[in-house]
């Protein structure tokens, strides 16, 4: 009888994680109806997060109002099971496909330091921030407005930080912080490595999708370049070259500034809070994928950062994706024992949204029934 982990993150666009366990472990049955299966669904850090951490460990969603990423009032929530809380960036600043909302200048972080503070006050201990899926640049400092810190230019006036106006910033000051996040830890979960500033820093790699023209960007770059030279100079703390930095429009360097967190790849955060490692003792395979598996992918995402650690098991892992682009040869290196894309060729996006569940269900009876072939073989 087989033990098998399905651990899929979303397709994004297509199928939620959830829909996709579903899916597979249905799939599974078919071929395998006396295997042992456990479902987790992954998330990188973007939205969703919040959902699968319901989804796995239980715990409850907290509703709160907050400041939208453009100033509007609206409603959101964060995950909380005991002392340890969940904030997803997405709910309080998310990406908005709204040209009115779609200017990373002035967009701003506020209402994700308003989620943290909520999660402050309910007793949360450990928080990890999910730090996806943003409208802005403005490297954090809204977040920290909203618990407290204070931002000053060369007259003395209290600013309200936005991307477009940190190179005003001539003073901080972080000495009314919120007083009970001395007593908490922080995570922050990134799934790049980018850092704040530079040709590979927040605005020049990401403010372009979020509405940016070339001159903007420039612009971005500068004002995180001056503000991250204000925060060596006012708080001795120099975070912009921190892998990861970058993400979020440089919100994980204000996590890493303002809340001592530590920057961590989305995918280890909740392997690490699963006890992923124990759960493989007891697993004869793990099925896991996302929507596209790409170049990108290999620098850490879900699927990559499920199959190194089980490789350490000595636990095959298969890969189910929507989509495969790129040079994947190295696939095996990583621990994946083999794959299959639920949706190969260039067909119509409109064609895929039709086909894609039951696509997805006949790519995973594919590779379980070579997984079982190959298991009777060895027997």
């Amino acid at each position: 009888m087989p033990n098998i982990l399905i651990m899929p993150d979303s397709f994004k666009g297509t199928m939620s994680a959830v829909e996709v366990c579903d899916i597979t472990a249905a799939a599974v049955r078919e071929i395998l109806p006396d295997a042992q299966i456990r479902a987790v669904p992954m998330a990188d850090g973007g939205e969703g997060t919040l959902d699968c951490f319901l989804y796995v460990f239980g715990g409850e969603k907290v509703g709160c109002q907050v400041t939208g990423a453009f100033g509007e009032k609206k409603e959101a929530c964060y995950w909380k099971k005991g002392e340890l809380a969940v904030v997803e960036m997405a709910q309080a600043a998310g990406f908005s496909t709204d040209p009115n909302k779609r200017d990373p200048s002035i967009a701003t972080t506020y209402g994700v330091g308003q989620l943290i503070r909520e999660a402050a006050d309910k007793g949360a201990s450990h928080i990890l921030l999910a730090l996806g899926g943003s409208s802005t640049n403005d490297a954090g400092a809204g977040m920290a407005a909203a618990l407290g810190a204070e931002f000053f230019t060369a007259k003395g006036e209290l600013i309200n930080p936005a991307g477009g106006n940190l190179h005003q910033i001539a003073a901080i000051d972080t000495s009314r912080l919120h007083p009970p996040l001395r007593h908490i830890t922080f995570e922050a979960m990134c799934d790049i490595d980018n850092p704040l500033y530079g040709k590979n820093g927040a605005a020049y790699v990401f403010a372009p999708q979020k509405g940016a023209d070339s001159r903007m960007v420039r612009m971005l770059d500068d004002n995180l370049k001056a503000f991250s030279q204000r925060v060596l100079q006012e708080l001795n703390i120099d975070a912009a070259s921190l892998p990861g930095a970058g993400a979020a429009g440089g919100t994980a360097y204000g996590a890493a500034v303002f809340l001592k967190a530590r920057l961590k790849r989305g995918v280890d955060c909740i392997l690490d809070e699963m006890d992923f490692e124990k759960s493989l003792k007891e697993c004869d395979l793990v099925i896991t994928g996302e929507g596209c598996l790409d170049e990108q992918s290999l620098r850490g995402k879900t699927v990559i950062g499920i199959a190194k650690r089980a490789k350490k098991q000595k636990v095959p892992v298969i890969a189910v994706v929507g989509s495969a682009r790129g040079d994947l040869r190295g696939l095996r290196e990583y621990g994946i024992a083999d794959m299959a894309i639920a949706s190969p060729g260039d067909k119509p996006f409109a064609e895929i949204l039709k086909t894609c569940r039951q696509d997805l269900r006949e790519a995973v009876k594919g590779v379980a029934v070579r997984w079982e072939a190959l298991r009777e073989m060895k027997r």
